[in-house]
């Protein structure tokens, strides 16, 4: 049984997720063999997955208890069952730092269903309800599109659904589509205690998984995926609980042509869903998220301001990810 750190031992070396400044590190990967032929592996498209988010965002910011949400949610749902036999949606309701009831659905579909050995995947579909982050101080008010913290992940997980549909893994796969990660607080009213308002719908999936016993080999989570040029580092808190799996991606990765952008270096500890699911779960779940040392903040250049738009989506980066996925899924056996 994989021992499990407790969150006030990573304390120290972790910042909220998309909320705090990165804490450097010094951890080195290890080294995973490579274990498919590219010939076998599925094409990623990347104008479809771009036409994914672009459809998300189209609905305007996807906030909790919003119309733009509800209708969104219903467009991914219909998405994945014109793909998938098997499709849960997972409603619940959670309370925000500020005591606003969230109405939230996490939205899996499981492909190979019956199959034990699985492996997850995850991205969040929510959007911000602040720009707290803009250098505009008169939108930080604002919600964001979020095209690329958010819709990103979820479309490069569509365009990966639509091609499982075609060509059937060897293993079962599950794509989780987690609501209410990003109604943390705003940068003016975070606290030390302000963590754990993020990744809500995570929270409540990893305690409540949608089939009880839920059990898989690792997980995936996207966080940012879209952006031009992104920079993928070896997050920490991934290669605190799933270092192997790390070492696996990034090989692929490097398999798939792709090592530009999956860079074989370390990174900091991100407080995302991940963190909740390692912990709550104890499925060692790692973190594929647009790290970049030069930005003031630690993250992509426009997250959480009003620029976090399609005009920042990029068919390469999201043809980078989603091959890579494509490339470990079908090399599990």
């Amino acid at each position: 049984m994989k021992k499990i750190v407790p969150a006030l031992l990573l304390a120290m070396a972790i910042l909220t997720s998309c909320n705090q400044q990165p804490v450097k590190t010094t951890s080195a990967p290890p080294v995973a063999k490579h274990e498919s032929s590219m010939t076998d592996i599925p094409e990623f498209n990347a104008d479809s997955a771009y036409r994914y988010v672009e459809k998300q965002v189209a609905f305007g910011p996807r906030v909790c208890n919003t119309p733009a949400h509800e209708k969104c949610a219903d467009y991914i749902v219909s998405n994945l069952r014109s793909n998938c036999k098997d499709v849960t949606v997972q409603k619940g309701v959670v309370k925000a730092y500020n005591g606003t009831t969230l109405s939230f659905k996490n939205i899996i579909a499981s492909f190979n269903p019956a199959a034990s050995a699985r492996i997850m995947l995850c991205s969040h579909w929510d959007s911000r309800h602040v720009a707290d982050h803009d250098p505009d101080p008169a939108k930080r008010k604002q919600p964001i599109d979020g095209a690329n913290d958010g819709a990103s992940g979820v479309g490069v997980l569509m365009e990966i659904a639509r091609q499982l549909s075609m060509k059937a893994p060897s293993i079962g796969v599950d794509l989780i589509m987690l609501d209410a990660e990003d109604y943390g607080p705003p940068e003016d009213q975070r606290t030390a205690d302000s963590e754990d308002w993020w990744g809500l719908g995570s929270q409540y999936w990893a305690k409540q998984p949608h089939k009880p016993g839920y059990k898989a080999r690792y997980g995936i989570l996207l966080d940012m995926v879209g952006a031009p040029n992104a920079t993928f580092l070896q997050e920490n808190i991934s290669m605190h609980f799933a270092a192997d799996i790390v070492a696996k991606v990034w090989s692929k990765a490097n398999e798939a042509g792709y090592s530009g952008y999956f860079l074989n270096e370390p990174g900091p500890s991100i407080d995302d869903d991940h963190l909740y699911i390692n912990q709550s779960l104890g499925l060692p779940t790692i973190d594929i998220i647009h790290l970049d040392k030069n930005s003031q903040t630690g993250f992509y250049p426009y997250w959480h301001t009003t620029k976090d738009n399609m005009q920042s989506i990029d068919r390469n980066t999201l043809k980078a990810v989603g091959q890579t996925l494509l490339t470990v899924i079908y090399g599990e056996k």
